[in-house]
């Protein structure tokens, strides 16, 4: 479902023990604006209900069932997007939008759009 790289799994841990949410999964969402852009955000959360939880690189990701299928095949990386400037980065084959915007969940990690966007 959800492909988490080692960078960005690696950075995860880092924010999770930042924040005291080492024993919480990160919780990615996804939604498409007017325009059909897809915009996402993530933060440290528990599992409720009848959400999904996928371990990936070792870490635990809880998604929502509504935002699985916008999720689906989904990267998440974190590179060097200028010198001394790292972001998360969503890769995503189901965002076929190429705007640009930034965004945070939680205060727990952010995020970048970039070839496949990210909010």
């Amino acid at each position: 479902m959800i492909i988490v790289t080692p960078g960005a799994a690696r950075q995860i841990r880092i924010a999770a023990t930042q924040s005291d949410c080492d024993e919480m999964g990160l919780r990615i969402a996804a939604r498409r604006d007017a325009t059909g852009a897809l915009h996402y955000a993530m933060g440290f959360d528990e599992a409720r209900g009848d959400d999904l939880v996928v371990t990936s690189e070792g870490v635990a990701l809880v998604v929502s069932p509504s935002h699985s299928a916008l999720l689906d095949g989904m990267t998440l990386d974190y590179v060097e997007y200028a010198e001394g400037d790292f972001r998360f980065i969503f890769i995503n084959p189901n965002d076929g939008a190429p705007a640009a915007g930034e965004g945070c969940g939680d205060g727990c990690a952010c995020g970048t759009r970039q070839g496949g966007g990210s909010e």
